[in-house]
């Protein structure tokens, strides 16, 4: 019987920025297309920042040269920016307060340290059970060692829980683990899938 259900937090709670906003920046930076992901998120310093070797500080002093910011200030302006355009996935939100109160929940997450604050700041950190933040871990997914200490902590088997992720390599580490894993796509793609797994025990677990 599934106990749990474990979310990625990017693209999954925290909507998938359009691609049109990431040409508004290029645009404004002086950048052609693609270079921002690029330069942004395939950087050594940025893998650095998911174990917690470095911290979001360094990162933005390191990366905002290479994308055309020179000055504290004009990094300082870009990162305000940046953050202000994420937004929660509504239709995702939705679903976590329907699951709220009758499984355990937890977030699984590479990313930046202070994770938390992100979640207190759009009002659901005590949706969750358990937030997992591998800049404060010291280890990120598809290793093994990160679904475990989240399985761990919730108090279940891996056979208990659903683990719903962007990745599909992901996804696919967490099958491998006797998880059940769900490739996320859309929030209504997402509720047809819980729906088919959870079926009448999701309507009727108190």
């Amino acid at each position: 019987m599934i106990q749990a259900v474990i979310f990625d937090f990017g693209r999954v709670i925290s909507a998938q920025k359009p691609f049109s906003l990431f040409r508004d920046y290029e645009q404004e930076l002086g950048l052609s297309p693609g270079t921002l992901n690029r330069v942004m998120f395939a950087s050594d310093v940025w893998q650095e920042v998911l174990v917690g070797h470095r911290t979001s500080d360094d990162y933005w002093r390191e990366i905002g040269p290479l994308v055309g910011l020179h000055t504290p200030e004009a990094i300082a302006d870009f990162r305000r920016r940046y953050h202000a355009d994420e937004a929660i996935n509504e239709g995702v939100l939705d679903l976590i307060r329907r699951l709220h109160g009758r499984y355990k929940l937890a977030i699984l997450s590479n990313a930046p340290a202070g994770l938390s604050r992100w979640l207190v700041d759009w009002g659901m950190l005590d949706l969750f059970d358990v937030v997992f933040c591998s800049g404060e871990e010291g280890v990120v997914k598809p290793d093994p060692a990160a679904f475990q200490r989240v399985l761990d902590r919730l108090g279940v088997e891996p056979g208990e829980a659903v683990f719903i992720d962007d990745t599909i390599g992901h996804v696919r580490a967490a099958r491998q683990l006797g998880l059940h894993g769900i490739h996320f796509t859309t929030a209504q793609a997402l509720a047809a899938e819980l729906d088919t797994l959870l079926g009448a025990e999701w309507e009727e677990k108190p």
